[in-house]
């Protein structure tokens, strides 16, 4: 007796349901989903560096020798850093009546010269008294309360955290120890028509994201001591941190610069007042470092590695701030790469295809 075939209706309908609750779902487990991703990724990152040292050990003492160094490198750096840091807080900290008395004598004026507003006096006797009392005018008890709901749900939030932070070197451990193990069932599972092409287009892909990762880190090395040295020549006390830190935010296309040359501008009307030769130099500072970011490093170090001209690096940026804020700016630039890869292998199988021969043609146009 032959079977009743499904209404195709119900069997797109069918099909729409199953996509929506699997978003759902989706939607659903991403707190536990993104510790694999970052796993994932930190695996993707340091595997090659696991098997050079696999050819040597056994590959569970390689893993474990990678955690240790980068475990050491992270303990230097903090151990020279955070005491750096606590001069450089304590200088700022010493600069705080002279902040004071340039708002005093020059912000104030200025603003009751140009405009109605007249700003209060800061002392730094009354300072503390003067925050109380605005604090009591304008919050009550319940937004005390509040507050306090607002800190320990931040707390817990914090913990859960942290209990991920644990969690991702466990599960990075597990994705480097299978990983070739878990390539090859990959491969295994394309069907055998397009395991090629799909196999060629993944090395691809892979061989753009490992170039753009090595020259974006010399970028940010190179950016940073640039930035650091120019400031402390200008005589930055922060200038250090400031410069270091743009560079590490440089990954983010124009992050970098932006932050930076805020956070320099702050720091020397701390410490030089309204002084013209200091905020010139510091704009010249980062002009000189933006020009070497794009025409000698990003050049030398990466080049055509992502194939992308500065609009589309630019439009890729912004569109991931867009979708996904700062974490779609982070990871604009390497989805970039990987799109910019099969876009190129899209319009080769265009060029190939019989309609751009024009051996077929559309029913709209026949």
């Amino acid at each position: 007796m032959p079977t009743k075939a499904i209404d195709p209706f119900f069997r797109r309908l069918f099909i729409v349901v199953v996509i929506i609750l699997a978003l759902l779902l989706l939607n659903l487990m991403m707190p536990v989903i993104i510790p694999f991703v970052v796993a994932f990724f930190l695996a993707y990152l340091f595997n090659p560096l696991v098997k050079s040292l696999s050819r040597f050990l056994r590959r569970w003492i390689a893993i474990l020798i990678v955690y240790a160094a980068i475990t050491a490198i992270m303990v230097i750096l903090l151990w020279w850093l955070i005491p750096t840091l606590l001069s450089q807080l304590q200088d700022a900290w010493e600069y705080m009546p002279q902040v004071m008395t340039w708002y005093n004598d020059v912000v104030r004026s200025w603003v009751s010269q140009y405009s109605p507003v007249a700003l209060p006096e800061l002392q730094v006797r009354g300072l503390s008294e003067t925050v109380m009392i605005y604090l009591q005018k304008n919050y009550s008890a319940s937004d005390a309360g509040s507050f306090m709901s607002h800190l320990l749900a931040s707390s817990m939030s914090f913990i859960n955290n942290a209990g991920l932070i644990v969690l991702v070197p466990i599960l990075t451990f597990y994705f480097l120890f299978n990983w070739d193990e878990r390539l090859s069932k990959w491969k295994v599972a394309i069907p055998k028509g397009y395991a090629k092409k799909t196999i060629q287009i993944c090395r691809e892909c892979d061989q753009a994201l490992k170039e753009f990762i090595k020259g974006q880190l010399l970028v940010m090395i190179l950016l940073g001591i640039v930035y650091a040295v120019q400031l402390q020549l200008i005589g930055l006390e922060l200038g250090l941190i400031i410069g270091m830190g743009a560079g590490i935010a440089s990954f983010v296309p124009y992050l970098g610069f932006g932050l930076g040359f805020i956070a320099a501008i702050i720091a020397a009307l701390f410490q030089f007042g309204v002084d013209w030769l200091h905020i010139g130099l510091i704009i010249g500072a980062f002009l000189v470092g933006q020009a070497i970011e794009g025409y000698v490093l990003q050049p030398l170090l990466l080049g055509d590695k992502i194939g992308l001209s500065p609009l589309w690096v630019i439009f890729a940026v912004l569109a991931g701030a867009s979708l996904l804020g700062f974490v779609g700016m982070l990871i604009a630039l390497p989805v970039s790469a990987v799109l910019n890869v099969l876009f190129r292998h899209l319009y080769a199988a265009y060029l190939s295809s019989e309609f751009y021969k024009g051996r077929r043609q559309l029913k709209l146009f026949e």
